[in-house]
């Protein structure tokens, strides 16, 4: 008996894209992108998006949907995506959400609430991150809600703002928007995918050499040309970030390479953070010799 949803879910370079297609060609479904920076056309080379040829004919929705000058928002992505699973359901399809982006596979599985935007007074707290720094808004945010303030470092600087913005809004504690993880949406099997720090540290130079050598640096400067610059969420992706301010400083954005490789090591301990607190996800190691087999296994399982 099929599930009625499925996700992949773990820290990057995991090979969760692969296995996602492979679990839906087998259950009759279709991928769910859960990946933020996969939403934006043309960011390929840099965010390991999956060719054609690699999809084998299976179908992937909320992939190539924004513009690298629009902002992402997980509010929107919440209401997409549930909307394409609910459809697919309808249909008799599985969906298969996959991505590393923590926040949201839990926007999509679990009751998240992302209260509404004030222009005005995001001004104006982004004005103060403007003067004052991120350090400043960080110390009020840990007085505020060290709960949040634990989870969100100060280089997050959009997320610092959002968060003050919310118990600002709101009066409740940012995290408050974050309830421990229920029973999943759709009775989905949430499969993790990790491996040794080591191993998953070779993969991940491995990962980054290949994007550098297939054109990762030509890619940032044809999206410069659509406005990446000016992308508040774009312009901040693993690797284009890192080259972006190599050709600032007028160096040769080759020398990117080693800290796209160091940031993305950091923000994988950050997504390890995010998943091994959620104790629903079945966790296999991404080298098991018969990986597909294994997750096959887990939605049995169910």
């Amino acid at each position: 008996m099929s599930p009625r949803a499925v996700a992949v879910v773990g820290p990057t370079s995991t090979g969760k894209s692969d296995l996602a297609v492979k679990l839906a060609r087998g259950l009759g479904g279709e991928v769910i992108n859960a990946d933020a920076m996969q939403l934006y056309r043309g960011m390929n080379i840099g965010t390991a998006k999956l060719p054609l040829a690699r999809r084998y004919g299976v179908r992937h929705h909320l992939l190539d949907i924004l513009d690298v000058t629009e902002t992402a928002s997980v509010a929107a992505y919440q209401r997409e995506a549930r909307r394409v699973a609910e459809e697919l359901l309808a249909a008799g399809r599985v969906p298969v959400l996959a991505g590393g982006s923590g926040l949201y596979v839990q926007a999509v599985l679990d009751e998240l609430d992302f209260p509404g935007t004030d222009l005005e007074l995001r001004a104006r707290l982004e004005a103060e991150l403007a003067e004052h720094g991120a350090p400043a808004l960080h110390h009020r945010l840990h007085r505020l809600d060290p709960v949040a303030a634990g989870r969100i470092p100060p280089s997050n600087r959009r997320r610092l703002v959002r968060a003050l913005e919310v118990i600002q809004l709101t009066g409740r504690p940012f995290s408050a928007a974050l309830p421990p993880p229920g029973p999943a949406r759709y009775h989905a099997v949430i499969i993790g995918l990790d491996t040794d720090p080591a191993v998953l540290d070779t993969r991940v130079d491995a990962r980054v050499d290949r994007m550098f050598s297939e054109g990762l640096v030509e890619e940032v400067h044809e999206l410069l040309s659509l406005g990446l610059r000016e992308g508040r969420t774009a312009s901040r992706a693993l690797g284009y970030q890192q080259v972006i301010a190599a050709l600032d400083a007028g160096v040769d954005p080759i020398r990117a390479a080693s800290p796209t490789a160091q940031a993305t090591r950091r923000f994988i301990r950050r997504q390890r953070s995010w998943f091994r607190r959620d104790s629903r996800i079945r966790w296999l190691d991404c080298r098991h010799p018969d990986l597909l087999g294994a997750a096959r296994a887990l939605v049995a399982d169910r």
